[in-house]
């Protein structure tokens, strides 16, 4: 019979107890290895296995059986066979499914994922990179970077890695030169600047000698960095993940007795404990917990990512699919959502073919409503579509049947992501990545193309003509707060005084380019944000620009300002209490809100986040049109507009 040792004796001579507890305490890291094909992924995971002695003497045996059988390596130990499980790959050579493999060293605890480099099974690639915090990204030092190469690291930037670590590999067999090494760095670092990976790091090795993997390399004394495993034991993760905002998906109402109701699930973000006041989503209704019951009893306190059976001081209804969550910060609630989609069936995605859309604990059914465009993962340029293929990423909108309760994935993965299911064969056909509207503008590092006009005549030209400076005027405030109000009075007084000047309401705007916008605050912002683009067309040639827009989101609220230019907008808040605001209301909105017609109503549902920073405060509250008017006149003197 095989023996199941390994040799030495890993417990080091400490008693189980003590090992094990130790090994409980370790951090772990979940990475993944991609690039191009043979690039030598499948090689390092068990050069990794093999030189922290993680194989069993059985599978050494069988492994060396296995390499002369495939005769891949010339009578010597092929490590890639250890992860090439399936019968398939070790027929055609190639790695297709992800294989998992789990190792430790003394500092840390490795789950790692050796993803498919065929293009045909990109999909399978973003299902593997999805919970990773660092990946490997292989390189062939013969052939360099490769289009794999860079549909690998796009996706790795889509999904939120921030560690990136490129493996320059087969050093060995361009003879460790290091201009090789330089060439390939740099042609790599012209195409990631794009991508805005914040931790990116170059290791020279030879997956098949061993050298620079997990020992130093004799061969390359011009590299001064650390092995490949040091690097991985040593990178900082901790910080990676921001604890953000409670997120817990109700995923089971549990009724064991009839004196108990819980409602069990895994807390997404966030903390909470005993005692905090919590709000239940759809239903708005506020009530606190009581008791949070765990496996090991009960708790005062827990965390993302443990599992939880909380129970509440009020008799609230609460099902399956909805969200607890603090109430002074909830999640965006929204039937159409921006996201970007990685396409994993082979018929393709079209606009107006219904799905089941599964985030977190809620499922419901979505349609495409549009899809605006495909991105070439190769050049990160944007490109029209009127369908997406398998493997192909696109940015699209999805009507929802039902509301979701979610964040930007670059806030919250939990709550970001999503995948699709096909309603009649119940397979998974793609997966998502939510966006919050102010994203949607532009995915980081992708190519939109030129911007400007193409007018031959410049901006100063036409300013001089006119004898005045585009500039836009941004009044922001709550519903009811005079916004509309002070922007026609303003329009007045700057047509009169000979200027050029036009108005964009944010009323006025959705009989025309926004027709097909609600009022929730996500509709609100992209209401500005189509806005925005029209003013600064006005600025250019010369107009000034009064916008008049809850715009209840600072942060689309600067992008507007990016936009535009920080010298040609100016921010003024009309700060009107909401007690004033809902007093003046005449449309009957703000009740409508309050007895929950109107989902996310800035104000009651939905928050409204203040400038910090405006040009101009406006107490309209205490303020008469007149005086704010006057107000807003001199700080556009101040300016050299007015």
């Amino acid at each position: 019979m095989p023996t199941r040792t390994l040799a030495p004796d890993p417990l080091g001579g400490l008693d189980i107890e003590r090992y094990l507890e130790r090994h409980q305490q370790k951090e772990l890291l979940r990475l993944l290895t991609c690039g191009s094909v043979d690039d030598g992924k499948s090689t390092l995971i068990g050069r990794l296995l093999h030189d922290t002695r993680q194989i069993y003497e059985d599978q050494l045996a069988a492994l060396q059986r296995d390499s002369v059988k495939q005769g891949t390596t010339g009578g010597g130990v092929d490590l890639a066979l250890l992860t090439d499980g399936l019968r398939a790959e070790r027929e055609q050579g190639i790695t297709i499914d992800v294989a998992y493999r789990y190792f430790s060293t003394e500092r840390r605890k490795f789950i790692i994922a050796d993803c498919p480099g065929h293009e045909q099974y990109t999909r399978n690639m973003a299902t593997g990179a999805s919970n990773c915090h660092l990946a490997i990204i292989l390189i062939d030092a013969r052939h360099g970077v490769m289009p794999q190469t860079r549909r690998h690291s796009f996706i790795c930037a889509l999904l939120g890695i921030k560690h990136l670590v490129v493996a320059i590999n087969k050093m060995d067999l361009v003879a460790f030169r290091q201009d090789v090494f330089d060439q390939i760095r740099r042609d790599y670092s012209d195409f990631i600047a794009r991508l805005e990976i914040p931790d990116l790091r170059f290791v020279p090795m030879s997956a098949l000698t061993g050298e620079n993997v997990v020992r130093e390399a004799p061969n390359m004394p011009w590299y001064p960095g650390p092995p490949l495993l040091t690097q991985l034991e040593t990178v900082a993760i901790a910080g990676d993940e921001d604890p953000g905002e409670l997120r817990f998906p109700v995923q089971l109402v549990s009724r064991p007795s009839h004196d108990f109701r819980g409602f069990a699930g895994t807390i997404a973000s966030g903390e909470l404990r005993r005692g905090d006041e919590v709000m239940i989503l759809p239903s708005h209704a506020r009530t606190r917990v009581e008791r949070i019951v765990s496996f090991d009893g009960d708790r005062e306190h827990a965390h993302a990512p443990m599992a939880v059976t909380l129970t509440l001081a009020d008799e609230v209804d609460v099902s399956r699919g909805d969200m607890i969550v603090h109430p002074h910060n909830p999640p965006q609630q929204s039937d159409e959502v921006d996201a970007t989609v990685v396409w994993m069936a082979e018929r393709p995605l079209v606009p107006g073919r219904s799905y089941l859309l599964k985030q977190t604990t809620r499922v419901v059914p979505a349609e495409l409503a549009a899809l605006h465009h495909k991105i070439d993962v190769n050049t990160l340029e944007q490109r029209p579509a009127d369908s997406l293929a398998m493997n192909e990423v696109g940015r699209v909108t999805l009507a929802l049947h039902r509301p979701i309760f979610h964040d930007p994935y670059t806030r919250n993965r939990s709550t970001g992501a999503f995948i699709l299911i096909d309603r009649s064969s119940n397979g998974t056909v793609g997966a998502g990545m939510l966006l919050a509207r102010e994203d949607a503008w532009s995915a980081p590092g992708v190519d939109e193309g030129p911007r400007d006009p193409g007018s031959q005549i410049p901006q100063a030209e036409r300013e001089a003509r006119l004898g005045q400076r585009g500039l836009t005027v941004l009044l922001t405030g709550l519903p009811g707060a005079g916004k509309s109000t002070l922007a026609y009075a303003l329009e007045r007084r700057l047509f009169d005084a000979g200027r050029a000047v036009t108005v964009l309401h944010g009323q006025a705007m959705r009989q025309s380019l926004s027709r097909d916008l609600g009022y929730s605050a996500d509709d609100r912002s992209e209401n500005l944000r189509r806005s925005a683009e029209v003013a600064r067309l006005f600025n250019q040639i010369g107009v000034v620009c009064i916008c008049a827009f809850v715009a209840p989101h600072a942060a689309v609220r600067e992008r507007v300002r990016q936009l535009i230019g920080a010298d040609r907008l100016l921010e003024v808040h009309l700060s009107a209490p909401l007690a004033v605001c809902r007093a003046r209301d005449q449309t009957g909105m703000y009740a409508r809100a309050e007895r929950g017609e109107l989902k996310a109503f800035p104000g009651v549902s939905a928050p409204y986040e203040p400038p910090i920073r405006a040009d101009l405060v406006l107490p309209s509250d205490l303020l008469g049109p007149d005086e704010c008017v006057e107000r807003v006149l001199a700080l556009l003197r101040e300016r050299g507009v007015a």
